[in-house]
């Protein structure tokens, strides 16, 4: 497995509990394939608390993809849901899930939350 990968499980396991998925209850397993192998992370979500542990449990949700494709998610470069739709990654069981991990995933580099953009275009008018 990628040191991006396991850097992003790492930090989502050490924050525990996720004030945007408060209301939020059930699990994703994640089977990212590399190297002719499969990784498997399970994310379980109990009203915003989160635990992440490598096991190949059934899911509300699975989620596949390369570990390459894992990485660009990771660091923003690319959004779980875009992914989806271009057949990048598959999906069985629940979709919210899907939409939920826009959420614990990293913005786009060079992003700003849009109140900052329109506080610093008002600066410049």
């Amino acid at each position: 497995m990628s040191e991006e990968t396991r850097k992003f499980f790492d930090a989502l396991e050490r924050h525990g509990h996720e004030r945007l998925l408060k209301k939020t209850n059930g699990t994703i397993r994640f089977d990212l394939e590399h190297d002719h192998e499969i990784d498997h992370w399970f994310v379980e979500i109990r009203e915003g608390a989160v635990r992440v542990s490598q096991q190949s449990s059934d899911a509300d949700t699975v989620i596949r993809s390369d570990n390459a494709l894992f990485d660009r998610m990771a660091r923003g470069e690319v959004k779980p849901l875009p992914a989806w739709l271009r057949n990048e990654i598959t999906t069985e069981g629940e979709l919210r899930f899907l939409v939920l991990l826009e959420r614990l995933f990293a913005p786009p580099p060079g992003a700003r939350h849009p109140r900052i953009a329109a506080r610093d275009r008002g600066r410049q008018g």
